[in-house]
């Protein structure tokens, strides 16, 4: 199919390839923009489905030294 998509496409295989780039970077703005939002309510990704264990666990920062 790739290769039907490329025969197609006019020109050089320079202009082949900025117009099949532009193709793609059109493709992922309408489903970053269009679709992703519309499904977002449905899949609900900021959901966590780990539950609280009531533990909790504070690390040392990060620039201390451990003491020993």
């Amino acid at each position: 199919m790739y290769a039907w998509i490329w025969r197609r496409l006019p020109g050089e295989w320079p202009v082949k390839t900025a117009t099949a780039l532009g193709i793609v970077l059109a493709v992922a703005a309408v489903l970053w923009y269009v679709a992703f939002p519309k499904v977002e309510a449905k899949l609900q990704f900021d959901h966590g489905v780990v539950q609280d264990s009531g533990v909790v666990q504070n690390p040392a920062p990060s620039g201390s030294a451990t003491p020993g």
